[in-house]
């Protein structure tokens, strides 16, 4: 599954850095067609969370990662047939519901392969998905040094084959073992229990809402980092790409390492409260960094940037083991499936929150890291008691893999 999300995240690299300059130079969109596209398609993408999860407790996990990766291919390759901006908005609003639906998928699967392992299997997981994306990146940078539109064609094809690839690569993973899946079977043909609905389990979507604000380290340096830099600080705009850079080497090196340190349950909500501490100290950087003149600003958003950074690992490490630890075994791919609706929401809300700090000033990223610290703080306290008690009781239930 390593080597799946290694060639996912090539394909998701080629197309991720060139997306909106496709449907600018390609396509010929205006702007609020190119910024309008992206939102709608990003709207409907969150559905596939929670659709994924539904799946993968009915049916074999493989085969509905191999369909979803399917589907995304096959979305990818059908805008290179038309220019028509329906067809267009349909096409990125169906292959945004399946990257999401795969992203849960992804992480269901390793969640019953890896078993206690779970998160160190996440570590390394993620860092190999970052070097997708940079080798990706870096293929797509190459190529548009051609300039003309048969390069950004050929990028959009790489990203369906890759999808293409990851199914292929799928059907030789094995299908993990789980007790979500219930059939009836012949000897009883009573109906099972249906297992604990995560909309109606007030602590885990309170949880799941709070979490959504933790991932706002994402629209930090996908818009927050680069709008600060161009639109306020002082400092050269070449920092910007010094600095997604820097972010992306220090996942890829310290991801893992850092893993240990949320190896169980308990140290995993341990890991709030030093997060809340980075989430802090990177505003107050940021912050800084508007008064700190030539000289001094690029250090304190260097320093932003890398307190962001292990925010954003720490977080990641927390996130993936409590997500999991929080939902009942009986239904663990509903539940994960409403955990990723944290991290589609916060890809809607998130450049509009970050937005709005820029626009208050320097005291708004003050804010913006205080307040986050302060939902770290009350998510540590909202998970105590479920994690002493353990997840939902759920009762027995008998599951054939047959």
């Amino acid at each position: 599954m390593l080597t799946v999300a290694l060639v996912d995240r090539v394909g998701s690299g080629l197309w991720a850095s060139v997306s909106v300059l496709y449907f600018t130079y390609v396509s010929g969109l205006s702007l609020g067609e190119v910024g309008t596209l992206v939102a709608a398609a990003g709207a409907v993408g969150i559905a596939g969370a929670p659709l994924g999860g539904r799946l993968a407790d009915r049916f074999p996990l493989t085969p509905v990662l191999i369909a979803v990766q399917l589907l995304r291919a096959v979305a990818s390759l059908a805008l290179l047939t038309t220019d028509r901006y329906v067809f267009l908005l349909a096409f990125c609003a169906v292959g945004s519901l399946g990257d999401r639906a795969a992203n849960v998928l992804t992480k269901l699967y390793a969640t019953r392969a890896a078993g206690p392992d779970r998160v160190r299997y996440q570590a390394i997981h993620r860092t190999v998905a970052n070097a997708g994306w940079a080798l990706g990146g870096l293929a797509a940078a190459a190529a548009l040094a051609v300039g003309d539109a048969a390069a950004y064609q050929w990028l959009l094809a790489g990203d369906s084959l890759s999808f293409v690839g990851s199914a292929l690569l799928t059907l030789r993973c094995g299908e993990p073992s789980s007790r979500t899946r219930t059939v009836i079977t012949a000897k009883d043909p009573r109906p099972a229990t249906r297992p604990t609905s995560p909309w109606r389990d007030r602590t885990y979507l309170a949880y799941v809402a709070t979490d959504t604000v933790l991932f706002l380290d994402d629209a930090v340096f996908k818009v927050g980092l680069p709008l600060w830099i161009v639109h306020v600080s002082t400092v050269p705009q070449g920092l910007v790409p010094l600095l997604l850079v820097l972010n992306n080497v220090l996942v890829v090196a310290l991801q893992v390492p850092l893993a240990r340190f949320g190896a169980t349950t308990a140290a995993a909500r341990a890991l709030l409260i030093p997060l809340s501490v980075a989430f802090a100290l990177g505003g107050t950087a940021m912050t800084a960094s508007a008064t700190g003149g030539t000289r001094a600003a690029p250090l304190l958003l260097t320093a932003a940037a890398v307190l962001f950074t292990l925010a954003e690992m720490l977080h990641a490490t927390i996130s993936w083991e409590l997500s999991v630890a929080l939902a009942p075994d009986a239904a663990q791919g509903a539940y994960l499936g409403v955990h990723g609706l944290a991290q589609a929401a916060q890809r809607s809300l998130g450049p509009l929150a970050v937005t709005t700090v820029i626009a208050a000033g320097p005291l708004g990223w003050l804010t913006f890291g205080g307040g986050i610290a302060v939902t770290c703080i009350f998510q540590h306290r909202l998970v105590r008691d479920r994690l002493t008690k353990g997840p939902l009781s759920v009762p027995s239930i008998t599951v054939s893999e047959h």
